[in-house]
């Protein structure tokens, strides 16, 4: 095969963005497209972080355009050196241009690699940049990277900031349809960040306010409110240097899972970093200390984890550093800046002296903290014990109702989880025998929200489950091991079917969170009803699909048939439908807001009825038309 200079290509402009949108914004999912409004957002509020704003707007229409203004110093429009571009046209147009790379201008910022904007520009259908600076208005009009008129200077103002409107390309997003919810979120969470910066967001005719005069101290307390806690008040502490500022808000509930929500420069680390390292580090040095010197460690136990020292604990971290700042890629997910040992030090003095000032909260920690240790030896035992008596071995052991696939390459291969044995023989006949495993698991698995680990760990069905990926679970989990690129929950479209997807999805967000977090989770779409008219084959996934169909039909005749389940099912619309990797839809479960993901669990799964009655009391008027009979 020739492979010569011809055949390389040099890419101009903003071309290598929208041939390889996912390489700076992360996908072109829901994610990736809400991640433009972020990048723009994330410019407002470094303007607001170096004390030039303290106003953000942001405004979407019924159209899918967005609108975000801020009262900041506006976008220059002077001549950029050695071109005869506007400095705001160089931005929107280039990219790694900004005034992000010194530190004169932005001593402190999100925004670090010059391409934001750039990419947004390049990324959007159209694109209108309003400056408001010197004394007038200036505006440009851009589309797909390229600008579409000339910079224009309008009308006299004596206001300054920014105002950039627009609409993401339609030919780069599958769906162009914004997240309202998700909006309110990162704005609410940015003004959390940044005390005394208010941020509006209007929408469907409807103005949502934030300001927070508090901060992360009010953060935290929306956080944690209806749970219950060890203590009356969170821990809060601030330290601020001429290149580091540090503030942490935390707290301990009587609940079994961990929250860190670190931000570094208003950036939300999903993935956490060197700041989260260093806080969990202090958290585990200064709890160790203080029972170590308190003499409070009992018999049996040698020693605390810094996993018993974080069960239970939900915190804040936020921090602003100057000059070099290194995250992990364009999407920011991860702090790479060594600060570990500053914030390990800050926080482990920090909460050692409050500790032992107030022996009594001290005493109360320990005591949680203790028993946590109690509960992970305990556990260990139980596991150990399950070991032996179902003699598992390190061995792969795949469980007899897995019909595998030939394929020993994990990126092409697929698990099917579907219910019952009905369901197992109509997939097994409609798979691709090559990349394509059916496990049938026996109707509704154990749920694991309320259960016991010893429980988890015999039970039939989770076994099989985790027998079939390869991977183990908890502290035996091996990633490595993974024998599936995509593992795809295949349950009847009904209420039942949902209930069961419920179940594997509480297993899988507990238990296996870093197949959900690497992308591997996914939730198969089989119809409900097949629409037959004429010679033509419809299929609706529910009864609104149902309806558009028929009024697609225009009045001709048709029929209609409803899958009793995926075992009913005929092989070839199962096939067809649900299997076929060139037809079917795949829903990959993703987790957005871990707070928000977590408390869904609690409530909906958990052992306390009290928030799933209210819930349902809530919502039953919007299920009305939707019972299943």
């Amino acid at each position: 095969m020739s492979y010569k200079a011809k055949d390389i290509q040099v890419l101009e402009g903003l071309e290598p963005v929208r041939r390889r949108p996912g390489m700076y914004i992360g996908s072109t999912s829901a994610t990736g497209l809400h991640h433009l409004v972020w990048e723009i957002l994330d410019n407002c509020v470094d303007e607001a972080i170096n004390g030039h704003c303290n106003a953000i707007e942001i405004t979407l229409d019924e159209q899918g355009e967005v609108t975000v203004k801020d009262n900041g110093r506006g976008i220059p429009v002077d001549t950029f050196k050695n071109t005869k571009k506007s400095a705001m046209e160089v931005l929107f147009t280039t990219l790694h241009s900004g005034g992000k790379f010194d530190n004169d201008t932005y001593k402190v910022s999100g925004g670090l690699h010059g391409v934001g904007m750039a990419v947004v520009c390049a990324l959007s259908e159209s694109l209108i940049a309003t400056s408001s600076r010197d004394g007038f208005e200036w505006t440009q009009t851009y589309s797909r990277g390229q600008a579409t008129s000339k910079l224009k200077k309008g009308k006299a103002s004596k206001r300054y900031g920014t105002t950039v409107s627009f609409k993401p390309d339609p030919k780069i997003f599958p769906k162009t349809n914004f997240n309202l919810k998700w909006i309110l979120e990162r704005a609410e969470s940015k003004a959390f960040l940044n005390r005394g910066l208010k941020i509006l967001v209007k929408a469907n005719k409807e103005t949502h306010s934030f300001l927070y005069p508090e901060g992360i101290k009010d953060y935290i307390q929306k956080i944690i409110q209806n749970r219950p806690t060890l203590m009356e008040q969170p821990f809060y502490y601030e330290k601020e240097d001429p290149n580091l500022k540090i503030e942490t808000a935390f707290i301990w509930t009587s609940q079994t899972t961990t929250e860190i929500h670190s931000y570094a420069n208003s950036i939300r680390t999903i993935d956490g970093g060197t700041h989260e390292n260093g806080f969990r580090n202090g958290i585990t040095r200064a709890l160790k200390d203080y029972i170590d010197k308190r003499k409070l460690l009992p018999k049996g136990i040698t020693s605390i984890t810094s996993e018993d020292a974080r069960e239970g604990l939900i915190a804040i971290i936020n921090i602003y550093l100057s000059g070099e700042v290194e995250f992990q890629g364009q999407t920011k997910g991860r702090l790479n800046s060594e600060i570990t040992s500053q914030m390990e030090s800050f926080v482990k003095h920090s909460l050692e002296h409050t500790l032992f000032e107030h022996t009594t909260l001290g005493d109360t920690l320990a005591n949680r903290i203790l028993l946590s240790a109690q509960a992970r030896i305990a556990s260990r035992q139980a596991k150990e014990a399950v070991h032996r008596k179902t003699n598992i071995s390190h061995r792969l052991n795949l469980p007899g109702k897995l019909s595998d696939c030939s394929s020993t390459q994990r990126d092409e291969s697929e698990l099917f989880i579907c219910e019952g044995d009905s369901a197992g023989g109509s997939s097994k006949q409609a798979r691709d025998r090559k990349t394509q495993a059916i496990l049938p698991i026996r109707g509704k698995i154990l749920n694991v929200e309320t259960a016991t680990m010893e429980k988890i760990l015999a039970n039939t069905e989770i076994k099989n489950i985790i027998s079939a990926l390869g991977t183990g679970m908890g502290p035996k989990f091996d990633y490595s091991k993974l024998r599936y690129g995509k593992v795809i929950i295949m349950t009847d479209a009904d209420v039942d079917g949902a209930h069961i997807c419920s179940l594997l999805l509480t297993f899988f967000y507990r238990h296996l969170p870093e197949l959900i977090e690497k992308g591997h989770l996914y939730i198969a779409q089989p119809p409900l009803f097949r629409i037959d008219s004429g010679k033509n084959n419809y299929y609706a996934l529910d009864e609104n699909e149902k309806d558009k169909v028929i009024n697609k039909l225009n009045g001709a005749k048709y029929e209609i048939g409803r899958f009793k389940g995926l075992g009913e099912m005929p092989v070839a619309d199962l096939r067809n439908t649900t299997m076929d990797k060139a037809k079917r839809s795949l829903i990959r479960v993703e987790i957005v807001n871990p707070q928000d993901t977590h408390s869904t669990f609690d409530q909906l799964m958990g052992k306390d009825s009290q928030p799933r009655f209210h819930f349902i009391k809530e919502k039953a008027v919007f299920a009305q038309e939707t019972l299943d009979v």
